[in-house]
């Protein structure tokens, strides 16, 4: 082979940074791992600028570096300064078999795994490609986070199951248009979120977005909070004051938890929505505004118009599109790429340097149920970052105990299909759908995969 051709089949191969200060232990990364570009660094500097130079993937890291190599202070220097630099590359610490205490040490501060010498160039090879596959998957998730938020289904909005992007897809059909619009769904899964994106796609984009909630004001208060009142209509009434339905014109006005809505403030609503008219508390004139409603609740607003405390003709007029957001257990997918959009914002809040969440985590986020939809796991994540110890946050950060997993049927044809059916969905949405790459991460041909998916009826 030429000089050039060795050149260009180096630059191709993966980059192994190993920092190693015996001659004869360098030469032996070098044979052994003949599929990397091996790059030797000799010290603490050295390596520094070959992380610089070359950003590896992988750093075989030797403690016992000069000047005094009987000690492991240097080595731990030099793993500190590394990941300050390359946070997200692997280093595997080689100790010798009597510094395992450093070792342990070191997997703390944020390295990969140790491997104590005398090097085994198959097993220490193995632990290498290993961290080498992690890093890769770890970018192309990150690659595939980016490109989630760059396209996001809509503002603010964090999703990728089907469900949600179908819901997505029907507000952008009814966004250009003045349609009232109602949002049902359990607590925390995201209306105001989505009422909001609606108006940030809508016409009304440049007005105001005036939110109320219907259940947080006294009912004797929120009358006057919704239509307003002249100046000596009640006691205290010292000025006349615009009421929320007045500031939202030209605009949208969200009216949320509306099953909680007063009966006889019910009627005075339906009356603006068929006049598009407000009349102030002690006023006798008749205000137009021009507003889009959209309305949100939790309650089974069916249920309670059968129990007489909701107008059936209000109801009628505000759900003229009527959208049913599915709560985050339904939501395949939604909870881990929300849980780690949800950890960037605190850990960058908080002036952190978590890497992120344990392997534990976040089978934990992906199998407990959330009760508390979006707003439960929020608060979960910004605590489990506060309190995390180590460079992840883990399970138990987050209080999700192993009880509130989904429950293992004792079934074992039925647990082993349906550890088959998971396994084969979660490895088509980490190659991003392609059907190669996904029977390559789960050790199997294309055409067994095909078959795996026709037995479980999975699409690609």
């Amino acid at each position: 082979m030429s000089k050039a051709s060795k050149k260009t089949t180096a630059k191709k191969q993966p980059v192994l940074l190993v920092v190693e200060d015996d001659p004869g232990l360098q030469k032996q990364f070098k044979w052994s791992f003949d599929r990397f570009n091996v790059v030797i660094a000799g010290d603490r500097e050295s390596a520094l600028n070959e992380i610089r130079r070359h950003e590896p993937a992988v750093v075989t890291l030797d403690l016992g570096l000069p000047p005094d190599p009987a000690n492991a202070t240097e080595g731990i220097a030099t793993l500190e300064q590394i990941l300050q630099l390359a946070p997200h590359t692997k280093i595997i610490v080689v100790t010798g078999n009597d510094d395992r205490e450093n070792a342990l040490k070191a997997v703390a501060m944020g390295a990969y795994d140790f491997f104590q010498k005398p090097i085994d160039p198959e097993t220490l090879g193995f632990v290498i490609d290993r961290a080498h596959q992690l890093y890769k998957l770890e970018v192309e998730n990150a690659q595939l986070h980016q490109q989630l938020s760059d396209d996001a289904p809509l503002e603010g909005v964090i999703a990728i199951s089907p469900e949600m992007t179908k819901l997505c897809r029907t507000i952008e059909k009814i966004a250009p248009t003045d349609i009232t619009t109602l949002f049902l769904g359990e607590s925390g899964t995201g209306k105001e979120v989505m009422a909001r994106a609606l108006h940030q796609l809508s016409d009304r984009s440049d007005g105001n977005f005036i939110a109320i909630n219907c259940a947080a004001i006294p009912e004797n208060l929120l009358e006057s909070e919704l239509f307003g009142y002249e100046k000596g209509a009640f006691t205290g009434a010292t000025k006349t004051t615009k009421g929320k339905i007045e500031y939202a014109h030209k605009g949208t006005f969200f009216l949320e938890e509306l099953g909680d809505l007063p009966v006889a403030l019910q009627a005075k609503l339906l009356r603006f929505l068929q006049e598009r008219t407000i009349e102030r508390i002690g006023g006798r004139e008749e205000i137009p505004v021009d507003v889009r409603i959209i309305g949100a609740t939790h309650q089974n607003l069916k249920q309670l118009i059968e129990a007489g405390t909701f107008r059936e003709d209000l109801y009628y007029r505000l759900s003229e599109v009527c959208i049913e957001i599915p709560p985050l257990r339904d939501r395949q997918g939604d909870a881990i790429v929300i849980g780690k959009k949800l950890f960037t914002r605190y850990n960058k809040k908080n002036k952190l340097k978590l890497k992120g969440f344990s392997p534990d985590a976040l089978a934990a986020i992906d199998n407990y149920r959330w009760p508390g939809n979006i707003r439960e796991m929020e608060n979960r994540i910004k605590r489990g970052v506060v309190m995390a110890d180590g460079p992840y946050v883990t399970a138990e950060d987050l209080e999700i105990e192993e009880s509130a997993k989904d429950a293992i049927p004792l079934n074992l044809k039925e647990v082993r299909d349906n550890a088959e059916k998971m396994v084969v969905i979660k490895a088509i949405k980490i190659a991003d759908h392609n059907i190669s790459r996904a029977a390559d991460l789960l050790g199997i041909t294309r055409p067994t995969l095909y078959s795996i998916m026709t037995k479980h009826s999975i699409s690609e």
